[in-house]
């Protein structure tokens, strides 16, 4: 048993980082000795430091880290100085991250970063009596010029995004239309057909009922003639008429045409005249 006397002896102290906002609103930072220990988690916000990226590009990184003392002896005696520690293991091994990216993947990899950063203190804080919880990357900051650079690369990029969003819209609206056209022009074809098929019909079904009123008149002709005359002689007669009346039916015809068989038709017309006067 250890026993301390007042005023002459004082429990051993810790180091404890303070921040403070300054009068021109930046946060400053500054260690003071306490003899109570704090198991509650603790936020570091550590300054920003220059680190360079595998392909050359010095950036610039701040971090926070989430740590909690879960053993105060180890924390009090097996370290001088906590804060200071926890502060260069971060940054020493945030550089070796880092150095293994380049910029790009630097940029897309915060949670990548922030995993292996908080494993890696973790292991190495434990036997300090400290548990680390979580690393949180706040801001990658990569030089003037390569920020530039990265602007008109991403306008570019999107620039060409939306060209080629453009032209497919109007190679996809090219298609529609040719399809719109092609389905159009399928349809007025059948629409065509189906109205020739049914034209065609209506033709036909018209020669049919023509023909058939022709039958019907003939029959009845020959009906009438039949008990007094010669009908077949009646029917080639008025054929024959017929057919000399378009012959000499020209606009520009002149001619008066007499048909070679003259006695055969007036011998047809002189029969007609014997049986209608037998009628």
């Amino acid at each position: 048993m250890n026993f301390i006397f007042p005023v002459l002896e004082a429990p051993r102290g810790i180091l404890q980082k303070i921040t403070q906002k300054g009068l021109d609103g930046k946060n400053y930072y500054y260690l003071k000795s306490v003899d109570r220990i704090d198991l509650r988690e603790q936020m570091y916000d550590f300054p920003r430091q220059n680190v360079i990226t595998r392909d050359n590009v010095s950036i610039t990184i701040n971090a926070l880290i989430y740590f909690q003392i879960v053993h105060s002896k180890s924390a009090v005696y097996e370290i001088a100085n906590l804060p200071e520690a926890i502060e260069k293991l971060t940054q020493t091994t945030l550089r070796n991250l880092v150095g293994q990216m380049d910029l790009q993947e630097t940029l897309t990899s915060r949670g990548k970063i922030n995993d292996e950063l908080r494993a890696t203190l973790d292991e190495a804080t434990n036997k300090w009596g400290v548990k680390v919880n979580r690393v949180e990357i706040q801001d990658i900051f990569p030089p003037a010029d390569i920020q530039a650079s990265m602007d008109k690369l991403m306008k570019a990029d999107r620039d060409k995004q939306a060209r080629i969003t453009e032209a497919e819209g109007l190679k996809e609206a090219a298609i529609r239309n040719a399809e719109g056209e092609r389905e159009a022009a399928i349809r007025t074809a059948e629409g065509a057909k189906q109205a020739e098929i049914l034209r065609a019909e209506g033709v036909a079904k018209a020669r049919i009922i023509e023909a058939e009123a022709e039958k019907e008149a003939i029959q009845r002709i020959i009906g009438a003639l039949a008990e007094k005359g010669q009908p077949d002689q009646y029917l080639i007669a008025m054929k024959y008429l017929e057919t000399m009346k378009e012959i000499t039916s020209g606009k520009d015809n002149k001619v008066v045409y007499m048909p070679y068989e003259a006695t055969g038709i007036l011998s047809s017309v002189d029969g007609i005249k014997q049986m209608f006067d037998h009628k």
